[in-house]
């Protein structure tokens, strides 16, 4: 085989599997769930008691905000309790919590920061709820969250259970609040259909609940809890499910850099879950494998897809087809470019929402390759840094 024809196979294997990644196997979940779906006997008159668990670093001004919130829930309040920890604060948050600390609200101040996965073990081993629901400080719930949450454990199938986190909207958003949201949309998209046929890979770390008797105890390294937690409980048979009327609301990254840090530390995560939980992307023994290879394996893999794509295609491109190909390409990164150079104009429009978008699927491509560095050298740090 001639060394063109190699480079041609490369190409064209590097773009449908980019394909597959981004088109295919969305278009997958949507048809066969359309066949396959299947219903959660969701019931909202189930009340089971519920320990909301929060592990807080340095939220002074967010804290006593989201435990009002979580209190004004529409939930039966003997048949709720809220667990906070603030994970060795250097803030006033602890000081806050002391405040605060009193009823169905107990709080927990560590001297010494351990991180998320130490602070949630001891946080749940002091829960009495049959149900947990974890969610970070600074999101707002809706009233109803905490009670849709629950209604889905009267199906005795399911065993974790993620709400929708929605990002707020407004007119100051930048060209990357609207990129975050564009991806955001297609990414819920997704979990949705994988929840109706059998499990979502991962949950919504603002908002998600689990059976406390399935709840498995965190290694103490690990980075995502909403994405281990969840895999945990379908590894014992049960679903995880999406519920979109379990509604919590956030503010989108308006920087670039903002998105990044976020996203390497989820990413370099993924690649923890992938050696750690590497028994579910077993098809024979994972009913997530398909899932979990095709949402969150080749995602991480795909800017080696594109690098390989564009090299091939450079070195084919005397050829006046694969010529035309190399320039859409060139087009399409620089489109990228010019998003990211004018990411903070705020005007409307189809071709302006374009250029976000292209922008933020590069930028979360090259996050990928930043977080897979990360995990490689160990410089992830477990604690999460504002």
């Amino acid at each position: 085989m001639s060394f063109s024809a190699i480079m041609i196979d490369i190409f064209w294997a590097s773009i449908a599997l980019l394909f597959y990644t981004y088109f295919g196997y969305p278009l997958y979940v949507v048809v066969r769930a359309e066949f396959f779906k299947r219903e959660v006997r969701k019931n909202l008159d189930y009340k089971p008691s519920v320990s909301v668990i929060i592990s807080a670093y340095n939220e002074e001004s967010n804290i006593e905000r989201k435990i009002t919130n979580i209190l004004g829930s529409d939930y039966p309040d003997d048949k709720i309790e809220i667990i906070v920890g603030s994970d060795g604060s250097t803030d006033n948050t602890g000081r806050n919590l002391f405040r605060i600390s009193k009823g169905n609200v107990r709080a927990y101040v560590f001297s010494v920061r351990r991180g998320k996965a130490s602070v949630i073990n001891d946080l749940v081993s002091k829960a009495s709820g049959e149900i947990l629901v974890f969610c970070d400080a600074r999101q707002v719930f809706d009233r109803e969250a905490i009670g849709h949450l629950a209604a889905n454990f009267a199906d005795q199938k399911v065993g974790c259970v993620s709400g929708e986190l929605i990002f707020r909207s407004s007119s100051t958003d930048s060209g990357v609040s609207k990129g975050i949201g564009v991806y955001w949309d297609y990414e819920k998209l997704i979990r949705k259909y994988e929840s109706d046929i059998h499990s979502m890979v991962g949950a919504t770390g603002a908002i998600y609940a689990i059976r406390k008797e399935l709840f498995s105890k965190l290694p103490e390294d690990i980075v995502l809890d909403d994405l281990y937690t969840p895999i945990s409980a379908v590894r014992k048979g049960y679903r995880c499910i999406f519920d979109p009327d379990a509604k919590a609301y956030d503010d989108p990254a308006f920087t670039s850099l903002q998105e990044y840090r976020r996203k390497v530390r989820t990413l370099a995560g993924n690649y923890q879950i992938f050696v750690d939980c590497r028994d579910m992307l077993m098809p024979v023994k994972s009913p997530i494998a398909i899932p979990l290879i095709s949402h969150k394996l080749l995602r991480v893999l795909s800017p080696f897809f594109m690098i390989l794509a564009f090299i091939s295609n450079l070195l084919i491109a005397r050829n006046s087809f694969y010529s035309l190909i190399f320039f859409a390409q060139i087009s399409f990164y620089a489109l990228a470019i010019i998003g990211g150079v004018t990411y903070k104009y705020r005007s409307e429009g189809l071709i302006r929402k374009a250029f976000s978008a292209i922008y933020m699927f590069c930028l979360l491509n090259f996050t990928a390759l930043a977080g897979l560095y990360r995990f490689l050298t160990r410089k992830q740090n477990i604690a999460w840094e504002k």
